[in-house]
């Protein structure tokens, strides 16, 4: 878990302010009290996640639930207005912003989008259904996926377009 927690802060330019890294604190938090033993100090460890995803969700405007798989370096960028489903997958070397929602497309249907690499999710975008993002794409400010989106792309628009990128734009950020 520490070592998860020295990343994520690197991964947030060691700014302990950042909210983005206390949302990973949290989640870190929730996902090694899994491996709590005995049941009962897991039980009460599960009742202080509980509290403190709450406080942070409060403070700001972040849901993102342990049950999320999250990769290394994963970044949130600029708070509020994120909401990502448990359901929902992330590579290594993510960045989203604010307004940016990962999450299921029918209600009846609990399957959100799998998230490759090197991704880069613009403000307000939304991301949901039974997808899959692959490497190195960049999804554009308030752009609407639904569909697959292939590695190396660029998505943008409402339903969401896609281009492929050249060779040098690969990596959104690095």
């Amino acid at each position: 878990m520490f070592e998860n927690i020295r990343g994520d802060l690197r991964a947030h330019s060691c700014d302990w302010a950042a909210q983005g890294f206390w949302v990973m604190l949290v989640y870190r938090f929730g996902r090694w009290r899994y491996r709590v033993r005995p049941a009962l100090l897991r039980k009460v460890f599960s009742l202080v996640y509980k509290v403190l995803y709450k406080l942070v969700q409060i403070l700001t405007g972040i849901e993102l639930p342990c049950e999320v798989v999250v990769g290394r370096n994963f970044v949130i960028d600029h708070f509020g207005g994120i909401v990502i489903s448990g359901y929902a997958q992330f590579g290594d070397d993510c960045r989203i912003r604010n307004g940016v929602v990962v999450g299921l497309k029918n209600v009846h249907e609990p399957l959100a989008p799998v998230i490759g690499n090197n991704v880069d999710i613009g403000a307000g975008a939304k991301v949901l259904g039974n997808i899959r993002i692959g490497n190195n794409v960049v999804i554009g400010a308030n752009a609407v996926v639904l569909t697959d989106v292939p590695d190396n792309s660029l998505a943008v628009g409402v339903p969401a377009i896609i281009k492929q990128r050249s060779s040098a734009a690969a990596r959104p950020y690095q």
